[in-house]
């Protein structure tokens, strides 16, 4: 693998994520921000943030399979999120793990997650890009 996650000593040990990615890879992908679009263009889970996320990482998933890669090499995710508050943390971690169970991964690459206050289509919650690193 050309990945390397880890959560130096000195900094917060994060559960759900690892703070460093080290890349020794030949190869970099870089996954436009993928939202809850099915292969029809149709937004799954409409009001549903975690039903949502769960879509954007099937999406990615789809783009690193096409790209010859998989979770394995992420390096690095950001999340964008429409309206955050800490109380959406919940919906958007069980979004992770239904798709960590469907793709057979435990996602754990540094993640930024940034609010914003609306995405391009007013049905989407959430928008995820990926930075993959390929040997």
């Amino acid at each position: 693998m050309a990945i390397t996650m880890v959560n130096p000593s000195g900094l917060p040990k994060i559960d759900v994520y690892r703070q460093v990615s080290i890349a020794s890879g030949s190869k970099l992908v870089f996954i436009a921000g993928q939202v809850a679009w099915d292969t029809d263009g149709v937004t799954v889970g409409e009001c549903d943030l975690a039903a949502q996320v769960e879509q954007c990482y099937l999406n990615i998933g789809t783009a690193l399979a096409e790209a010859g890669g998989s979770f394995g090499d992420v390096a690095k995710l950001t999340f964008y999120v429409v309206d955050w508050t800490p109380d959406k943390m919940p919906p958007l971690l069980e979004g992770i793990s239904r798709a960590a169970a469907k793709l057979g991964v435990t996602p754990v690459p540094p993640a930024t997650l940034i609010g914003v206050a609306a995405l391009d289509v007013p049905d989407h919650l959430v928008e995820i890009e990926a930075t993959a690193i390929l040997d």
